[in-house]
């Protein structure tokens, strides 16, 4: 199930309420910390940075993501 998202691929993941879109940046399987925030994804238990268009970024597990259509298309 981790390993349903590579580099690249649009997703879409529920933000406060509504849907946001962006890209899976990378795979994190190491604690990391993302706007000051720590996360903890292990080999086990892997998170995805994605990026929206804007440029924020934040990391979901696999399953709060669903893989869309390209927004830039």
């Amino acid at each position: 199930m981790s390993d349903k998202f590579r580099a690249g691929d649009a997703v879409e993941w529920n933000s406060h309420g509504s849907m946001a879109k962006g890209k899976v940046k990378k795979k994190l399987t190491s604690r990391t910390t993302i706007k000051g925030h720590q996360v903890a994804a292990s080999p086990d238990n892997p998170e995805f940075l994605v990026e929206t268009g804007t440029g924020g970024q934040a990391a979901h597990k696999p399953d709060a993501l669903r893989k869309v259509q390209d927004p830039q298309a």
